[in-house]
């Protein structure tokens, strides 16, 4: 950008700068949407409760497949986007 570009454009400077917070907020949510770690952690605990005798195994299934299903959407997201 040349000088009088940037002179012509400064008054946007504070719509940029929060264009920029935006897209960083945007980035972390999803991040912490798509990380795969806490529902795998659900997934331990689930198996955890169902053998201590917490849960039943129809309870079990319910749950396992509601988690299955959240990591294969992960997995599909990841995979989109690292190709």
């Amino acid at each position: 950008m040349g000088l009088l570009t940037q002179i012509a454009t400064l008054p946007l400077a504070p719509v940029r700068g929060v264009a920029w917070v935006i897209e960083r907020v945007v980035e972390t949510a999803e991040n912490q949407y798509y990380d795969p770690a806490p529902v795998e952690r659900k997934l331990a605990a689930l198996e955890r409760a169902l053998l201590a005798g917490d849960i039943d195994e129809e309870t079990f299934d319910r749950r396992e497949d509601e988690l299955l299903d959240r990591l294969d959407e992960i997995r599909a997201h990841v995979q989109g986007t690292d190709t």
